[in-house]
């Protein structure tokens, strides 16, 4: 096996670092929110200097910015590539996208994440813009392609949903919610409810084009 060339060692060490930042940071916001998370204690989690902190990120804001992209934005952009390669249907690639938004987020540790999003976005407005910026805008701007490519094929006539698109990504707030408030008193069926949900889509849609 070749050895590696000590630039190569150098930027191994360095993704390595800033991966054990990342994963620090992750467990302390949601411990304690952004608020009383302090860039010291990410630091001594991650066992570096706090100096080696701004080698790659200027404040505690843009690290924040930098966990939502390796965790949220980077699925969105699986996704929105798969979508783009993909020639199916609209309920087709409704399913598809539902799926991996599922298995990706609401059935992993990034679901964290949007959490700590809405219980801090109030206090912190520059959350919220960071969060609209890399995830919601995209992902709104690929449901409406989606939803102009299905009209564009004649497969819908209606156009509420590239109006609205929120209206598709509702059920994940649901289930986002619902399993961390609700879920030991009344467990929710999140996969089936998604299903659920695309069928009544579908069928609106269906009969709005009749």
């Amino acid at each position: 096996m070749p050895r590696k060339s000590s630039r190569a060692r150098n930027l191994e060490q360095r993704q390595d670092k800033l991966q054990a930042i990342l994963a620090a940071a992750f467990d302390l916001f949601v411990e304690k929110g952004f608020a009383d998370t302090r860039l010291d204690e990410v630091a001594a989690r991650a066992g570096v200097a706090k100096g080696t902190i701004y080698l790659y990120v200027p404040s505690k804001t843009a690290l924040f910015e930098e966990l939502i992209h390796s965790a949220i934005s980077t699925p969105i952009e699986g996704i929105e590539a798969q979508v783009a390669a993909s020639d199916l249907p609209l309920e087709a690639v409704l399913r598809l996208m539902f799926r991996r938004i599922r298995k990706e987020v609401l059935e992993t540790s990034r679901r964290d994440i949007v959490r700590l999003i809405i219980s801090e976005a109030g206090r912190f407005p520059e959350i919220a813009e960071l969060y609209h910026r890399e995830v919601l805008s995209r992902g709104l701007r690929l449901l409406r392609g989606i939803i102009e490519r299905a009209a564009a094929r004649g497969e819908i006539r209606s156009d509420e949903l590239a109006r609205f698109p929120q209206l598709i990504i509702a059920p994940f707030v649901v289930g986002l919610l619902w399993t961390s408030l609700f879920q030991d008193y009344e467990p929710l069926d999140v996969e089936g409810m998604l299903d659920a949900h695309v069928d009544l889509l579908m069928r609106a849609l269906k009969t709005a084009s009749s």
